[in-house]
């Protein structure tokens, strides 16, 4: 690979995602040529890359780092292997998953001093993922000081749910202060319902319900294209049962637990984010796929209430949109996890779904396709999400005019 190119960034705690596309133009191509992450960062990092033609890399970069400093020494040695790779490559931009944009951002937009330090103070809002995502852009203003970067934001594909939609019950002054439901995903919702109308025609503009299913879940009703409910809200913990995060719980459970279990915010946090969903009901895994291939009563029991979850917050999102006309899988249990989409399906008949068995268990089957069967009310697909490319694509139209100048 030769030439500009858009690098977009997901960081986590100890991993950070990453992605470079191919920028001459605006016209974005179909898929990344480079994809990978840098895992183990404060450890020892290891690199795994693949590229557009299928070829595999894998690479220890040695090191370490203080905690202040691990995002920048794992992008620092991640430009090194880059270097040594495709001498020829120059970032032109970089673009970033920022997790939380608050009230105030609702579109991606360039990074600037001002605009950092806003971010900076919704960390308490995003306290998992926000400081990581902040991590990223600190490090590229410091090895690429030059190279305009843009916040890709999950929380600004759901501002345009109704008010109703964002408030709870709370004291007007609380809610004032920001404790609002905001959603997440929205990367991923927005690819998703850009590509749609490809697969299911005109329904794409109709009440639509798109299940984004991985370790980290939730469910999105759209009219028009746009959010107009959404089950997780003031935090990525609400809403399905995911991997590890327990979605949503009657808060009273967790006074119970603090007054008669003597557990802290830590064991709190711990609890419902590191230590329930899948992994906990089953105590086997967080991983569907396991669960799946086990005879485990425990694992069983993990899917069925996975999948009762996904149904039950299906009739909830039919009912805010006032109907139903389709019904989207993506994201990797969606994409991949055929039993998953059965189970939801024969659970949601009473919507008018019907799944064609064929269709759906084919164990070949690729890409954006229809899974429902003839006669069925409702139009099921599966959809590939593709964040990344998202982000690409909101990169390059926020710098309009900076990577092209007139």
């Amino acid at each position: 690979m030769n030439g500009p190119a858009v690098l977009v960034l997901n960081a986590g705690s100890s991993s950070l995602k990453f992605a470079l596309f191919s920028h001459s133009t605006n016209r974005l191509p179909e898929r990344a040529w480079l994809t990978g992450q840098v895992e183990g960062i404060g450890a020892e990092p290891r690199l795994h890359a693949r590229s557009q033609d299928g070829e595999d890399h894998h690479e220890t970069l040695g090191g370490g780092g203080s905690a202040g400093s691990q995002h920048q020494e794992a992008l620092n040695r991640l430009f090194d292997w880059l270097a040594r790779k495709h001498p020829g490559l120059a970032i032109s931009a970089a673009g970033h998953r920022i997790v939380h944009g608050g009230e105030r951002y609702s579109a991606p937009l360039q990074l600037t001093p001002e605009v950092i330090a806003e971010l900076e103070a919704l960390v308490p809002l995003a306290p998992l993922h926000q400081p990581h995502n902040l991590r990223a852009v600190h490090a590229v203003s410091a090895l690429l000081p030059q190279v305009p970067q843009v916040g890709c934001f999950d929380t600004a594909f759901h501002r345009s749910q109704p008010e109703i939609a964002r408030r709870f019950a709370l004291p007007r002054a609380i809610s004032e202060r920001g404790v609002k439901r905001y959603g997440f995903h929205g990367l991923s919702y927005d690819y998703v319902a850009r590509e749609l109308p490809q697969v299911v025609g005109e329904r794409a503009r109709g009440a639509v319900v798109i299940a984004h299913l991985g370790n980290g879940a939730s469910m999105c009703a759209l009219r028009g294209g746009r959010s107009i409910a959404t089950t997780m809200g003031f935090t990525a913990l609400e809403g399905l049962m995911m991997g590890t995060r327990t979605g949503a719980i009657d808060p009273g459970v967790l006074l119970y637990l603090m007054e008669h279990e003597g557990m802290d915010l830590a064991a709190l946090t711990q609890l419902l984010y590191k230590e329930s969903g899948l992994l906990g009901v089953s105590g086997i895994s967080q991983d569907m796929r396991t669960l799946l291939a086990s005879t485990a009563p425990e694992a069983r029991e993990a899917v069925d209430l996975f999948c009762y979850r996904i149904a039950r917050e299906l009739g909830s999102l039919a009912a805010a949109l006032g109907g139903l006309d389709a019904l989207v899988f993506t994201g990797g249990i969606g994409e991949h996890a055929a039993p998953i989409r059965a189970q939801v399906g024969e659970q949601s008949a009473w919507l008018g779904i019907a799944l064609d068995a064929a269709a759906n268990g084919s164990p070949g089957a690729t890409g954006a396709r229809r899974i429902d069967a003839a006669g069925s009310r409702v139009a099921v697909a599966v959809v590939p999400t593709d964040e990344e490319r998202m982000i690409a694509r909101y990169t390059i139209e926020t710098l309009d005019g900076v990577l092209n100048p007139v």
